[in-house]
């Protein structure tokens, strides 16, 4: 999974986000105060299914870095994949 910065116009905001296997991933920094998004200090990690109108759901967040939360996600899109309905079926004989 290969993560991209979003290029907003609020440059203080630093968000990336990947998709694989129809699964968003969004990593962003947040801090307690300055510009950019606030809540508590380092990289947030969340997904969603991306072809479902359903909330995101937080990866154990925050990390002090962006690769700890890069991991994070590559460990949940993992879990997810291998829970998966089709990858069930894939593996089950009929």
């Amino acid at each position: 999974m290969q993560f991209s910065r979003v290029i907003i116009p609020v440059e203080e905001i630093q968000i990336w986000n990947a998709t694989s296997y129809g699964f968003s991933f969004v990593i962003s920094y947040e801090s307690r105060s300055g510009p950019g998004l606030q809540g508590n200090p380092g990289f947030v990690a969340s997904w969603r299914p991306v072809y479902l109108n359903r909330p995101a759901v937080i990866v154990g967040s925050p990390f002090k870095t962006f690769t700890a939360a890069e991991q994070a996600c590559e460990v949940i899109l993992g879990y997810l994949i291998s829970d998966s309905p089709s990858s069930r079926r894939a593996s089950c004989p009929n």
